[in-house]
């Protein structure tokens, strides 16, 4: 048994910004939990090579869903990270923080002090923005976020003059003023290599005495003394072992490990965990609920003109391209696929934008569900236009099957579960071919190949937005921050409702789902959530270790 200030479980976007902050003063010791193992992995580092990471098995926990029959009764693949860095380590890189009104929207439920003007500090404390410093973004965090401009595809400049052509305004910087209008996407990278938060904030953290972080540690339970949380129980390559945490214990597994840590500990649904064999603890109904995602649908045409697919396919292309990247950082392979973007509104009576775009100058027809062969793509010239309303209403959540702590939690997503969504995925189809009729991607377009041109009714849209539409990896909510212990899971201090000892600090407490990619906000949950840590315990009098 090993005796610490906190212990942390899970490495990823959120408790790798934990683990520095918390040792940074040299007054507290920390161990650090990890499933997985290093992320010293090429296919990791290489920004393109997260196409690889999605379903490697040694750093990815490759969950899927329950059929669900908001899409057709498909099973959803839900690719989450099992390594250093956690998803940081195997998405595809946006840096996207959402709208300010996101935030607004948090405060307004109850939960002060997640403002805008509350969080802002904290983003910016996390970055470095290669474009410089300003009132928005920061200029000299671990975080660094790049501007891709100088590798990028010429037809994102055709995609940016369609959208002028449709009426849209350029916007220069989505984590800026406003997010409104279409441009390029930043990337978390840094010198062709991406920039996760193992690399940001673990890597230097590492080299304190006071850090100990284990890998291949899967958590198991959480230990109790009465009502208060003061260990925890993990497998380490088949022993059993515990820590003990002298002050507290963070849980940081993200939306889909959190919530089944907490049942398997005996905090969550009373009569869930009763069905499974589990002792109940504490009742805490919202423990898996709440549990939101970005759906995503993609429209794939094919161009007159040279894509990446001519690039990446042919050999010869992998070897020049892969020997650039070697000695240069740059070229395609130094990009995420997601090159251009936007926020749009689809209605103009809306107050702020209710849809994310995507533009990939490459194309994938026979790709796996979740996954883009980047190396392999169409034989053929093709891109693809992508769209997620931001904002869904629809609410699914995710339960233990059983008492065994290795077997994967039942996921529902219920997707398309309301009208409102259904209505907000037919209208970003619309857009998408209004966007694709403009001047200037009809000087490139051959032809629309899905859904195909054929398909116009709102009964044959429908039926393919079923069919085909995705997660964008985007699941949040699930221990929901809020006042109210009937629905809400922590306080607006991240302390879990009735336990002493006990937080969430990652994306699982996001009351909704911000607007946009979550990585950039899963961050600034941990840099947050770290001050309030660092705080709480400044003023409560007892030794640090």
């Amino acid at each position: 048994m090993t005796d610490v200030d906190f212990v942390i479980v899970g490495a990823g976007s959120a408790g790798c910004v934990l683990a520095d902050r918390l040792t940074a003063s040299g007054r507290y010791s920390v161990m650090l939990l990890e499933a997985g193992g290093s992320d010293l992995n090429f296919w990791i580092w290489m920004p393109i090579g997260y196409g690889k990471a999605f379903y490697d098995p040694r750093i990815n926990w490759m969950y899927m869903s329950e059929p669900d029959p908001g899409t057709g009764g498909r099973r959803s693949y839900w690719p989450r990270g099992k390594v250093l860095g956690g998803s940081s380590s195997i998405n595809a890189m946006v840096y996207i923080r959402g709208q300010h009104q996101d935030f607004e929207d948090w405060k307004a439920m109850g939960n002060p002090g997640w403002g805008w003007d509350d969080v802002l500090p904290y983003f910016r404390k996390a970055e470095t923005n290669d474009a410089g410093a300003d009132e928005w973004r920061g200029g000299d965090g671990p975080l660094h976020v790049a501007t891709m401009a100088r590798d990028l595809h010429p037809l994102c400049q055709t995609y940016l003059k369609a959208g002028e052509e449709l009426g849209l305004r350029r916007n220069p910087d989505f984590n800026g003023a406003d997010q409104e209008g279409v441009g390029l996407y930043q990337n978390t990278a840094r010198n062709g290599f991406r920039m996760s938060t193992a690399r940001a904030y673990l890597r230097p953290a590492m080299k304190r005495k006071n850090l100990r972080v284990v890998t291949h540690a899967h958590a198991t339970r959480i230990l109790f003394q009465g009502s208060r949380a003061t260990g925890v129980e993990y497998i380490c390559r088949g022993e059993r072992r515990t820590v003990t945490a002298a002050r507290e214990v963070i849980v940081s597994a993200g939306a889909v490990n959190s919530p089944q840590l907490l049942q398997l500990s005996g905090i969550g649904p009373a009569h869930l965990l009763a069905d499974k064999g589990v002792e109940v603890r504490h009742h805490l109904a919202g423990v898996g609920r709440n549990l939101q995602d970005h759906l995503g649908l993609d429209y794939l045409y094919r161009s007159r003109v040279p894509t990446l697919n001519q690039q990446l396919r042919p050999l010869y292309g992998k070897l020049w391209y892969g020997l650039r990247y070697v000695l240069t950082r740059r070229g395609p392979l130094s990009l995420g696929v997601n090159q251009g973007g936007g926020f749009i509104r689809t209605r103009p009576e809306l107050t702020r934008p209710n849809m994310q775009l995507f533009f990939s100058p490459v194309s994938y027809t026979k790709a796996p569900p979740g996954k883009r062969p980047l190396m392999s793509p169409d034989p053929f010239p093709g891109f693809l236009l992508g769209i997620q309303p931001t904002r869904p209403t629809s609410r699914g959540y995710l339960e233990i099957r059983s008492s065994n702590p290795f077997e994967a939690p039942a996921i529902h997503p219920n997707y398309l579960s309301t009208n409102a969504d259904l209505q907000e995925m037919l209208e970003g189809a619309a857009f998408m071919r209004a966007l694709a009729a403009m001047p200037a991607f009809q000087d490139v377009i051959d032809a629309e190949i899905k859904p195909g041109p054929d398909v116009t009714s709102t009964q044959d849209l429908v039926a393919d937005i079923r069919s085909r539409a995705g997660t964008v990896f985007h699941p949040v909510g699930t221990c929901r921050m809020g006042p109210d212990r009937a629905h809400g899971v922590v306080d607006q201090r991240l302390r879990v409702h009735g336990v002493a000892g006990l937080r969430v600090v990652d994306a699982s407490i996001f009351p909704t789902l911000t607007s946009g990619n979550t990585n950039a906000p899963a961050i600034m949950v941990g840099e947050k959530g770290a001050d309030m840590i660092l705080a709480d315990h400044a003023t409560d009098g007892s030794p640090a270790r």
